[in-house]
């Protein structure tokens, strides 16, 4: 009883000491992505720009304050969103291949973007900046509406669906009926508004505006909050729907709740920063793996945490820094993700032991 009980003890000290490192970890990378890039700054320099003093150049202040800082934080938004996104997919349809994406909600906004941009005209960098009034919110409206759409339809499939898995199905194919509308767009539109299109597509956390952080912080806020009170009902569907509603849960609402959280994060996500792969897929696995645990109170938080480590790492390797290169950030989160869908693959009988 005494040698159980101190595993136990150091088992849980092992995964307190983990989480705090991953904090310390958040907090280097944070002042990472503040004073790397293109011009390097002394993270000495960065912390007095963040509290309000003079630099040694005055220059840099813009840099940190107008261009790194909106992107710092919009990167861990947008990790900690997918991740989250990821976790709740998995556990609602006990598979582990899947995405916040999977119901089509991306789909659906790139299918808002399209028309917007195959359509309207050219774009430039800045987010259709060409479009006057419009401004650089147009893709993200655009993309609202399309997500908002598809996430509707879902929604409503959803009441006449009984099974998860059915409804998964019918997600697969809203996405590839959007999908077909995209392709037909591309196919009759010019090719510089196909490439404007296309470098949406690439992603990118370094097009948010402190006006768009605005709107887009409340909404992902919401979402995360909304998963921490669905931990619960989580854990009891982690054993299936019968053994949930065997247990009091209501089938029903904690679905719509589901879907719902997930498509305002996927959907807040993709309008802001483009269709953000494999961050929503690996996460929620690094979270499994690094705890050894299967419990939501403890996963939505650790998946919170590690989505915005992720994305900070992904941000900072797209931006090159030394050079004023750029790489196309899924590119990036494909390299970081794909070796953890591809452990997931070849590790089966873990994966089995960690949905049932």
């Amino acid at each position: 009883m005494d040698l159980t009980r101190s595993r136990t003890a150091g088992a849980v000290g092992l995964k307190r000491f983990l989480a705090v490192g991953l904090i310390l970890l958040l907090a280097l990378l944070f002042l990472l992505s503040l004073a790397m890039g293109s011009v390097t700054i002394p993270v000495e320099e960065v912390a007095r720009i963040l509290l309000g003093q003079e630099p040694s150049k005055a220059v840099w202040t813009n840099i940190v304050l107008d261009f790194r800082l909106p992107q710092a934080l919009t990167a861990i938004l947008a990790g900690s969103a997918l991740g989250i996104g990821g976790l709740l997919m998995q556990t609602f349809f006990r598979n582990p291949l899947a995405d916040p994406y999977i119901l089509g909600v991306s789909s659906g906004a790139s299918l808002g973007v399209a028309l917007v941009v195959l359509s309207v005209g050219t774009v430039t960098t800045t987010l259709l900046t060409g479009l006057g009034l419009m401004g650089d919110l147009a893709l993200a409206a655009a993309a609202s509406l399309g997500s908002a759409l598809v996430m509707a339809l879902v929604l409503a499939l959803a009441r006449r669906v009984a099974s998860g898995m059915t409804l998964l199905i019918v997600g697969l194919l809203v996405g590839y009926l959007t999908s077909a509308a995209v392709s037909l767009l591309l196919y009759f539109s010019i090719p510089e508004r196909i490439q404007a299109y296309i470098a949406w597509t690439f992603g990118s956390f370094s097009g948010v505006t402190w006006d768009q952080l605005a709107v887009m912080t409340p909404v992902v806020c919401a979402g995360l909050a909304a998963a921490f009170l669905l931990s619960k009902p989580l854990n009891a569907l982690l054993l299936g729907e019968q053994y949930a509603a065997s247990m009091g849960v209501s089938l029903l609402r904690v679905r719509y709740a589901l879907l719902l959280t997930t498509a305002v994060l996927a959907g807040t996500v993709t309008a802001f920063c483009g269709p953000i792969g494999f961050i929503g897929i690996a996460v929620p696995h690094f979270c499994r793996g690094l705890f050894a645990t299967s419990d939501h109170r403890l996963l939505v938080p650790l998946t919170i945490l590690v989505g915005a480590i992720v994305a900070l790492i992904a941000a900072l390797i797209a931006d090159a820094p030394g050079s004023r290169i750029v790489l196309p950030l899924n590119a990036v989160t494909a390299l970081i993700g794909a070796p953890a869908v591809l452990w997931v693959i070849l590790s089966r009988r873990h994966t089995r032991e960690s949905f049932t």
